[in-house]
């Protein structure tokens, strides 16, 4: 049986931690949110392309631990497309995950965002995971003139 701990390294994890997608700058980005984690010592910057109230394009920069790049990383792969409606739906359900909502957590809608959820036992590491989520957040304000 396999501990807490080892929970959360999970495959899925460790993969968009080794191969994160949507890493790297996007040209032409409607706003650009930088946040940092300084317990951890994690960074992310996050780049949004909007038309018409629509994530067209999401990329994002930086560097720390693998839960918090893993979890921009599966972020993004959810983000594109969506509406920032949906967007914000999108992370207020994976805040109720990380603050150990089971029901959150049973969600298929949230994806390979449920490998997280084991996070929410480590309440240093939730702040790791909600980094890219925080500059989300940040974000949409940004570009609906907040």
């Amino acid at each position: 049986m396999s501990s807490p701990l080892q929970s959360l390294y999970q495959e899925v994890i460790l993969e968009h931690y080794r191969n994160p997608r949507n890493k790297g700058e996007l040209e032409d980005s409607d706003v650009e949110i930088h946040m940092n984690n300084p317990t951890c010592g994690d960074e992310i910057v996050l780049q949004l392309r909007v038309r018409d109230e629509r994530i067209e394009a999401v990329r994002f920069r930086g560097h720390g631990c693998s839960i918090s790049q893993a979890a921009a990383s599966m972020m993004t792969r959810q983000l594109e497309g969506r509406s920032l409606d949906d967007a914000h739906a999108l992370t207020a359900r994976f805040t109720e995950m990380m603050h150990g909502s089971e029901e959150a957590a049973a969600d298929k809608s949230l994806g390979d965002l449920r490998a997280l959820a084991g996070v929410a036992k480590f309440p240093v590491r939730v702040r790791c995971a909600l980094l890219a989520w925080d500059a989300l957040q940040q974000a949409a304000q940004k570009v609906r003139g907040g």
